[in-house]
């Protein structure tokens, strides 16, 4: 008899058929159950299985938790929303958590979560410049001790890890802005102030700076297009041209937005306040061609003073912010969108849970006895 054509799909598009909220273009979701009191100015970074949510600031005396918030207008509070389960939880810390409650820099290194600077109320009055370390796993919070010069006490600064080494940049005083760079051995705890080999017109402006990358600090001035890299091999400051959109240039001139990078090739930015909106925009800037492009998305909430996050397989989780300025009203939904085509282990994954919802609630026996990996149980519990 005569042969009919059979139609292969790849697996990832009966996925994405099926499951239009993991399609590329980018589409913003909702996520969470009982979030945590809307806030800004906080921190958030993320790994395979939770997001971790530090700090945040908010006047609304009764949003803040009223007479049950001892640090109102500020969160002294650590908050882990677990993406398996889809639950929020605060997590209960042993140790001194820090009083630096706002526009700190945050990172995640293994299991600890190292926070540095920040400010408390009046901001600009009561910086910091230590270095708090909290054990996730263990839920325990320490102070790391060092040595050498520390950076001056400040706030909102960029901060990564490189090599072993904890690079932190720019920030301000509340009165000064800074342009100095400094590093932290994470092995010796000894800091030493970074003295570029520019001369001294031809560093960044003073200002607070966009983000940190691996192959060195990036920088955005007002014009969009050129950014400041520091190169850690030469010991200084690069100016690179980058290249706009073909069609709509450059991405608005903002602050307060969020800024998160996957791997060494793509830096994307979302959200901000330019003086006069609030934005909702998502860009991404290619770290290899420097090229610009404007992502088919709009955060549902426009946000500034919101925190976002980027898990290893490239979701993005953004939370919180300042949402109305005229009534200075802040939020606490927290929204996701992939910024990569998920792998198929991520496809199968999210289908998993939405077909049985019920496994992070399942022994770890079990769930090895149904065929999960290890590493998958680790993701559930």
């Amino acid at each position: 008899g005569s042969k009919k054509k059979v139609r292969w799909l790849p697996v990832r598009r009966l996925f994405t058929q099926s499951y239009p909220s993991l399609r590329i273009p980018y589409r913003f979701l909702r996520e969470g159950h009982r979030p945590p009191p809307a806030r800004s100015g906080h921190r958030c970074v993320a790994d395979s299985s939770n997001l971790y949510v530090f700090g945040g600031y908010n006047p609304d005396y009764e949003e803040s938790g009223g007479h049950e918030n001892e640090d109102y207008p500020l969160f002294r509070e650590l908050w882990r929303y677990h993406f398996a389960a889809g639950t929020w939880q605060q997590m209960g810390t042993e140790g001194y958590m820090p009083r630096e409650l706002a526009s700190m820099s945050v990172v995640l290194h293994g299991n600890n979560l190292l926070v540095f600077g920040g400010t408390g109320i009046p901001f600009g009055e009561s910086n910091g410049n230590d270095v708090h370390v909290c054990n996730v796993k263990y839920k325990r919070w320490s102070l790391l001790n060092c040595r050498g010069k520390k950076p001056n006490r400040i706030y909102g600064q960029a901060m990564a890890i490189i090599n072993g080494y904890l690079y932190v940049f720019g920030g301000t005083t509340g009165y000064v802005y800074s342009t100095d760079l400094h590093r932290l051995d994470l092995t010796t705890r000894e800091w030493i102030q970074l003295k570029p080999n520019n001369p001294p017109n031809d560093v960044p402006q003073e200002s607070l700076p966009l983000s940190v990358a691996h192959k060195g600090f990036y920088y955005e001035v007002e014009e969009n297009d050129v950014i400041h890299a520091y190169n850690l091999e030469t010991n200084t400051w690069e100016e690179l041209i980058t290249k706009p959109h073909s069609k709509i240039g450059f991405p608005a001139a903002r602050r307060c937005h969020s800024c998160v990078q996957i791997k060494n090739v793509d830096v994307f930015i979302c959200g901000g306040y330019n003086g006069e909106l609030i934005l909702g925009d998502l860009w991404k800037l290619n770290l290899q061609t420097l090229q610009w492009t404007k992502l088919p998305a709009v955060m549902p909430e426009p946000a500034y003073f919101h925190c976002a996050a980027v898990t290893p397989a490239g979701c993005m989780y953004v939370h919180g912010g300042v949402v109305n300025i005229h009534e200075n009203k802040r939020t606490g939904s927290l929204f996701r969108i992939w910024l990569v085509v998920p792998s198929l282990l991520e496809l199968c994954w999210e289908k998993l849970l939405r077909s049985f919802p019920h496994l992070a609630h399942l022994p770890a026996t079990q769930l090895l006895h149904l065929g999960l990996t290890q590493e998958l149980i680790e993701r559930l519990k």
